[in-house]
């Protein structure tokens, strides 16, 4: 019976931590707009499509390269 005594004060003190948390998740509007993230995933994001299109150019640019250098029949500057 005595371990209620402990009990309580930490379900005490682990409710106002979770209020607290609370609180300052709303003074700081982690709760302003709850739609964006959930509807931003449905999205494609130009700049992470223009980076993976900029490393696919770069992949192509430097298989043809590689090509050209291996290929005896292409002309070259002697």
């Amino acid at each position: 019976m005595s371990i209620i005594y402990v009990l309580i004060p930490i379900a005490m003190i682990f409710v106002l931590v979770a209020v607290g948390i609370f609180f300052w998740a709303v003074k700081s509007d982690q709760f302003d707009d709850l739609e964006k993230q959930s509807v931003s995933i449905l999205f494609e994001d130009d700049k992470a499509g223009s980076d993976i299109a900029g490393a696919k150019n770069s992949a192509s640019n430097a298989a043809q390269t590689k090509d050209n250098n291996n290929n005896p029949s292409s002309p070259s500057n002697d």
